[in-house]
Order: C-alpha cells, then structure tokens, then sequence
C-alpha cells in the first residue's frame, strides 16, 4: 500500500482512506456484519486511515469501527470528530457546540464507544461560529497532552480560521469535500494548508457516489437516503450533473480504467499532501478504489481533464441551503 503524509510533519498513512458514515447512516439500509468485515478487509489490504464520526448514527458508527478494528488497534491510523450534535430522537435536529467542556466530554464519549485509549486524529467537525476557535482548539490541545489524541484536525474551515487554529496548537489535518464535481477547496483553502503545512482530507472524494456512474436516476436511493434532498441530486440538477460523468465515463474508457479510478487518480495527482478517504460498503468497490493508487494521469491527461470539469462544472449546491452555512467559517 502506498501511503502518504499528513502535512508537512505529520504521520504517514494510506494513501487512500476509508470513510466509514456510509456504512450507518445517510445512505439508506447496511448491515453491521458485512460492514466489519469490510473494514478488517481494508486492514488486510493495508487501508489503516478510517475515518468516523460521533454523528454517523449518531453513535452507532463508531461502535461499529470499535468492533471491527478489535484486536488490531496497532495496525489503525483512527479519525474521529465532535462538533455536530444530533439527538438521537430526532437525528434531524443538530446544532454545532465547540464549547471547551464539550470537547472533553465529547472525547471520552468516543473513546469509550470505539473501545480505544487514544484517538489518532481529532477534528472538529464543524466550526462553532459562537465560541473562539482558539478556546476550541485550546480544549483540543488538552487532549493531546492528557494522551487521549495524538493528532487535532479541522473540518470544512476557512483559511482564517485555519491559521487561528495552528497559532494554538499545531493542525495535522483539514477535512474538507474535494472532487471533480466540487473544487471549492482550490479557492484559497489549499493554499492555505500547504502555507500552513497542514495534510488535507479528502471527503466524498466521489461525488457521493455519483462520480462513479452508477447512479441513473434517483430512484437508485432508498425513501430515506440523504441524497434525495440533496440539490445536486435533483431535477434539472440531476440531468446535468449525468451529462458530466458521461465525459468521465468517456475519459475513462480511454484510459483503460473506471470512472472511480479516474476521479480519484485525478485528486491524487493535485498534491502528495492530499488523502482521499472514499466510502464503501462493498468489498469489490473498495478493491477497485485501491486499484486507483496505480493509475498515472499525465500533465496532458489532467490539463484534458481541467478543461472538461472547471470548478463551476457541477450544478447545483453540494448541500442543502441552510447546511451550507456551517461550512468554510
């Protein structure tokens, strides 16, 4: 397995990551058994980044990963986050709490559902525009000292809000949604971590699965998928948005691999720096997303590339209105 650098003096890890929300929650029906051994699988093949959340479920996900990663702690770079909270009566309901108290409790309530002493990597999931980042972060700082985390991290912030954080305490990692279809990280955030020598995450590294063309129509999605009452999976938005991955389809026929391979061979091409973290719940697509890894796209493969997908190629908004507020603050 090919691995990669978080940052400038981070840790190494696999060059691709595994997200793991999918496997409880936003997409539909799962199957805690074939998602465990899923993960162990990931682990054979030498996928040690997952990445989870207290808010996949919420609580359950980490539970899961706690399960399949038993027994082989050693062999897991881990990623958790705090910030988002949902009740677990009505999961629709959230707020955003970076509140000092918070962050140590939240922390020990991960550490106690994944069944792990430390944690390897700690974002804030989502900036509290009503509390300080440096309290924040101050708090998260806390936590490295008292050996429950090694490694903070940040997700979906601003470049200001990125340099206040590293004045605190340094930033391995900023978790962000980076792909063909959603470029807004190259509008400064970017620099931003390579200024700052901060690791970058990839997330939805695959347009939420729409970048892989296996999504026709949205009756592919389950009643209660996330994606139904995503803008970019509706309407006039949807039937635009297929017209992009036919030109991935076709780009990818040529070069002899999969749309998926393409995509993320294409964000690994950006900056040794980035790791794209895909999800799965199925064995053959985690296959083909390692594969990505071997896939070399050449300066006049990826200037094709740029010319077919500028960042305003994708249509519509890649969240809903009022959850687009609580990103790049």
């Amino acid at each position: 397995m090919q691995t990669r650098r978080l940052g400038r003096n981070g840790p190494e890890v696999s060059a691709l990551g595994l997200g793991c929300m999918g496997m409880s929650d936003f997409y539909g029906s799962h199957d805690d058994a074939v998602s465990e051994a899923l993960i162990r699988s990931a682990l054979d093949r030498g996928v040690n980044f997952l990445d989870t959340a207290d808010m996949y479920g919420p609580f359950t996900n980490e539970q899961l990963v706690g399960r399949a990663i038993k027994g082989r702690r050693a062999q897991v770079f881990l990623a958790t986050k705090f910030g988002i909270q949902r009740d677990p009566g009505d999961p629709t309901r959230r707020g955003i709490n970076g509140r000092p108290e918070y962050v140590r409790s939240a922390c020990d309530a991960s550490l106690k559902r994944l069944g792990v002493e430390h944690i390897d990597l700690y974002y804030q999931h989502r900036v509290d525009t009503g509390t300080p980042i440096e309290d924040t972060v101050g708090a998260m700082a806390d936590l490295v000292r008292a050996g429950k985390v090694r490694y903070l991290g940040l997700s979906e912030a601003g470049p200001e809000t990125l340099a206040r954080a590293c004045a605190v305490h340094p930033i391995t990692a900023l978790q962000t949604e980076y792909s063909l279809w959603t470029r807004d990280p190259e509008d400064g955030v970017l620099a931003a971590c390579a200024r700052l020598g901060v690791g970058f995450v990839a997330y939805s590294p695959l347009g939420r699965g729409f970048l892989t063309g296996a999504i026709r129509s949205v009756d592919d999605f389950e009643a209660d998928d996330y994606r139904r009452n995503s803008p970019r999976f509706q309407g006039e938005n949807f039937q635009k948005n297929l017209r992009l991955v036919e030109q991935i389809r076709a780009l990818a026929a040529a070069k002899g691999c999969t749309p998926a391979q393409l995509a993320l061979a294409w964000l690994l091409a950006r900056d040794a720096h980035i790791v794209p973290i895909p999800g799965t719940r199925r064995l053959a697509r985690l296959q083909e997303n390692i594969s990505a890894l071997d896939v070399v796209l050449d300066a006049a493969e990826l200037a094709r590339i740029d010319a077919l997908f500028p960042p305003d190629a994708a249509s519509g908004l890649r969240y809903p209105e009022a959850m687009m507020r609580s990103v790049r603050n």
